[in-house]
């Protein structure tokens, strides 16, 4: 269990004042699942808040000691039925058999001729145009002349 000073303690509470709770305990009390879900949460926020259904304040006073004592956290705040808890993040480190990196996508091909012109240039969009018929005359190549109106 982590230990803060004063100074730390009325930081983090002016920080938590603004949070919803993340997690809450109902009455099926602290499960290894509700644990599991607080630790992702430290992880991912490192100051959260608990809500916790119970009315008798002893039990909520039990899970904020279980809860720093098992994640390595420091009880920030209870007030009413929230906990208030921080933790640094950790460190994660990966396993050996799995990449760390994603896998690099391949290049597809370009949806547009602006994409494709900025990718192989503009001659390259002339080139593969095919001319195709109109289907009206081109003015002043009408069948009928002048005279036949």
């Amino acid at each position: 269990m982590t230990e803060l000073t004063p100074a730390e303690r009325r930081a983090l509470r002016a920080q938590a004042h603004h949070l919803n709770p993340v997690v809450s305990v109902a009455s099926n009390g602290l499960t290894p699942a509700v644990l599991k879900e607080i630790d992702h949460a430290l992880q991912a926020h490192e100051l959260i808040k608990i809500r916790v259904y119970g009315e008798d304040r002893t039990e909520r006073d039990l899970i904020m000691a279980t809860v720093c004592a098992e994640l390595g956290a420091a009880s920030v705040q209870h007030i009413g039925k929230t906990l208030v808890v921080w933790r640094e993040k950790q460190e994660v480190e990966s396993t050996p058999g799995t990449p760390s990196d994603k896998p690099k996508k391949p290049v597809s091909k370009a949806k547009s001729a602006k994409a494709l012109s900025a990718r192989r240039g503009v001659a390259s969009l002339n080139a593969n145009k095919s001319k195709k018929p109109h289907w009206f005359a081109a003015p002043g190549k009408s069948s009928r002349g002048p005279s036949d109106r």
